[in-house]
């Protein structure tokens, strides 16, 4: 299948370096001073760090620069790359917009101004010469006070033409003090009737079962498989599916290499979990979409078979594809401007 449904990809992680790097020199960034070449900035993004909390202040230095005035350029690119290059048809873009407001406003007036955020990434993704579906699922933040993640969740709602689901990111460490307001959160968006996946059992940190059963995806949980086995059947039953980002666990020391993954997609398989193969942060790792399978491919940790598999779990467990058909044809019936991003 040469079309491809993406359900894990972070806006914060999307914009390959160079693109980023042109961005940084022409606002006259301090990065673009620090790095005034694209081969040291390459290397300083895309180097592996010693863990996600580390990794994932990468994270926080390109939220400083996705702010409104900028999100349209940084969407516009990423979609063109993304159907271009990468042969995606459907995208789930996620992040906090909380974190893409005004930082000097109060906390009440940057809730008002998610809102702007979200719209402004709904239009910068309507682009007609590129028939890639994009939707957008809001990130609750483990950093985050209850009444800002409860605020992201109130505006999911009411966007139901943008966004399609909420999320939990942000380090897992942070999890474990606050898992009785977590779980109310994620009870409280399932019966408003909003999809939700939560990073969750990425690390050994992350093992919080209690959020299971209020997830429809599970972001990574490739822990289940490798420590906590005997919860599978429990995935199995609510027909929950793993979002698997391979080189996300290489750069973020998770995994030292891919083979540990040859058993969590071999016990998935065995309990009849799904699983589908994401990018996470495709503009830090610096890999993109079809090269996660060739990896995973070439390094024999699944076959033909088990990557169509992937792929066809993807588009089956996507929070907004008109599932109605197979992708080839609604391709075809999106090439119609009237039609794309519908």
């Amino acid at each position: 299948m040469p079309l491809h449904a993406e359900l894990h990809r972070h806006l914060g992680g999307a914009i390959v370096p160079r693109v980023f790097w042109r961005f940084l020199v022409r606002a006259g960034h301090p990065l673009a001073v620090k790095y005034p070449d694209y081969e040291s900035f390459e290397e300083f993004v895309t180097l592996p760090r010693a863990s996600l909390t580390e990794f994932l202040e990468l994270h926080t230095l390109v939220e400083e620069v996705q702010r409104i005035e900028t999100l349209e350029y940084f969407v516009s690119k990423l979609v063109r790359g993304a159907c271009v290059f990468e042969g995606i048809l459907y995208l789930e873009l996620r992040y906090s917009p909380f974190y893409r407001t005004d930082p000097s406003l109060s906390i009440s007036q940057r809730i008002e101004q998610m809102r702007t955020i979200v719209r402004i990434i709904g239009g910068a993704a309507h682009q007609p010469e590129y028939p890639l579906r994009l939707r957008q699922i809001l990130c609750m933040h483990s950093r985050l006070p209850a009444e800002v993640n409860q605020a992201v969740i109130d505006l999911a709602v009411t966007e139901p033409e943008l966004v399609c689901g909420v999320d939990l990111a942000g380090p897992d460490t942070l999890y474990k003090n606050r898992m009785g307001e977590l779980v109310q959160l994620f009870r409280g968006a399932q019966e408003r009737g909003l999809k939700t996946t939560c990073h969750l059992f990425e690390t050994t940190n992350g093992f919080h079962p209690e959020l299971l059963p209020y997830l429809n995806r599970i972001g990574h949980g490739i822990q289940i498989p490798l420590h906590r086995p005997d919860l599978l059947p429990q995935l199995a039953e609510r027909g929950q599916c793993l979002e698997i980002c391979p080189t996300s666990y290489l750069k973020t020391g998770t995994l030292t290499d891919l083979s540990a993954l040859r058993t969590v997609f071999d016990l998935c398989n065995r309990a009849g979990v799904d699983t589908a193969i994401c990018t996470d942060n495709p503009g830090l790792h610096n890999v993109r979409l079809p090269f996660e399978f060739e990896n995973l491919l070439t390094q024999d940790i699944i076959d033909f078979e088990q990557l169509r598999r992937c792929q066809e779990a993807a588009f089956r467990h996507a929070f907004s594809w008109p599932h109605q058909g197979s992708p080839e044809r609604i391709l075809h019936r999106m090439a119609d401007p009237e039609h794309v991003n519908a």
